[in-house]
């Protein structure tokens, strides 16, 4: 019976639950990740997670009220040497200026190359736009790059691989279905559960005569949730996903 089944056993993933093409495509992304990393390059996981303004203030609202609510985005950069030296960008969800899209990725590239040589910058695109790999029946050969769309948009900022290779750089998708190959939610995770935890120590209240102000220090919440994440904590989370890697290449093959 269920109740009675071991809990470790629970996390236990059975390839079979993945289709033929998911698999090639997982096979495909990780014969070309571990061929750069061969080739000298440095891996460099780069994502983004939404801040409800209700999870920084802590109010319990009804979900259509939440909807109406500004949302910020945070975008930045993990490696097993920890947050990527470079600034990471807390912007506005949709009030990004359509000339700065290209900018920010730009930015990005420069201080990777800067701080670490050529790198293979991982993201995580779209599902639907994950299901261009090798035709039925087509085996990927070793090396061979996954297609990846001319641009992958997040949160209006525009990543091309065009501009990655100009910098040295290379741009990989992770495959949608296998979330363990991305170690970035882990560090999202971190820093929220910071937020609901020690948004008090932030927050300022000014009261008048007839109404009373709270004024939450936002950008330092934020930086010391992050600070969170230290290096150790990503190194163990990165070898966490080489131990998948290992799985999903000995399993696929």
């Amino acid at each position: 019976m269920q109740r009675f089944a071991n809990p470790l056993l629970r996390h236990i993933i059975h390839t079979d639950c993945f289709d033929a093409a998911s698999k090639r495509q997982c096979l495909q992304y990780l014969r070309a990740l571990r061929t750069m990393q061969l080739n000298g390059f440095n891996t460099v996981f780069l994502g983004e997670t939404d801040i409800p303004e209700s999870l920084i203030t802590g109010e319990k609202i009804a979900k259509e009220t939440n909807l109406r609510w500004p949302v910020w985005t945070l975008v930045h950069a993990g490696s097993s040497q920890g947050w990527v030296p470079w600034r990471y960008k807390l912007l506005l969800r949709g009030d990004l200026p359509i000339h700065q899209q290209n900018s920010i990725f730009q930015e990005l590239c420069d201080s990777l190359t800067t701080s670490y040589g050529k790198c293979v910058i991982v993201t995580r695109d779209k599902p639907q736009l994950m299901h261009v790999a090798a035709k039925d029946g087509e085996e990927p050969e070793m090396g061979t790059l996954p297609r990846v769309p001319p641009a992958i948009y997040m949160s209006g900022i525009e990543f091309c691989p065009e501009v990655a290779r100009a910098n040295g750089h290379e741009l990989l998708l992770v495959p949608s279905s296998y979330n363990y190959l991305y170690p970035m939610d882990v560090a999202w995770s971190s820093l929220k559960w910071f937020i609901i935890n020690n948004r008090k120590d932030f927050s300022l209240r000014s009261t008048e005569r007839t109404h009373s102000y709270r004024c939450i220090l936002f950008s330092d919440l934020v930086l010391k949730g992050i600070e969170q994440m230290t290096p150790n904590k990503w190194k163990v989370v990165i070898n966490r996903v080489k131990k998948w890697e290992n799985y999903y290449l000995n399993t696929l093959s």
